[in-house]
């Protein structure tokens, strides 16, 4: 869409989605981190920064089990038609990855099967974070 109007030309870098089985892929798979200082990298150390931190970001009774599920083994070359953005390319076009998640649950209910979306009501609560 870029094309027809600067207005729709994205800001920065795209990659939400593929950041983290790039991430995955070329630091765990090839054994620059281990698989805990990955979970950290994404997800404990936010949760602490932003003071979320044990509600989020741990797997503990009393936090939301929130839980991304992921294939270690899963080989996915990379491409637009199988990304859910609202840009029309991906700057990683053709990158392959092994390692991709394939269900992920919010608060212990799947939100996300094998890359659809499950239909659902809204259920999402506000929660705030601490002060920087």
């Amino acid at each position: 869409m870029g094309k027809k109007s600067f207005r729709w030309i994205s800001n920065g870098i795209l990659g939400v989605e593929t950041r983290l089985p790039i991430l995955f892929s070329e630091d765990v798979k090839k054994g620059r981190i281990d698989l805990q200082r990955f979970v950290a990298l994404t997800v404990t150390n936010h949760a602490k920064f932003y003071g979320l931190y044990p509600k989020k970001g741990t797997i503990a009774v009393g936090s939301d089990a929130d839980i991304a599920l992921w294939d270690p083994e899963k080989k996915v070359t990379i491409s637009q038609v199988g990304l859910h953005h609202g840009v029309d390319y991906t700057p990683y076009e053709g990158f392959e990855v092994t390692g991709w998640p394939v269900r992920t649950m919010v608060r212990g209910r799947t939100v996300v099967n094998d890359g659809e979306m499950v239909p659902a009501k809204p259920f999402g609560t506000h929660v705030g974070c601490a002060k920087l």
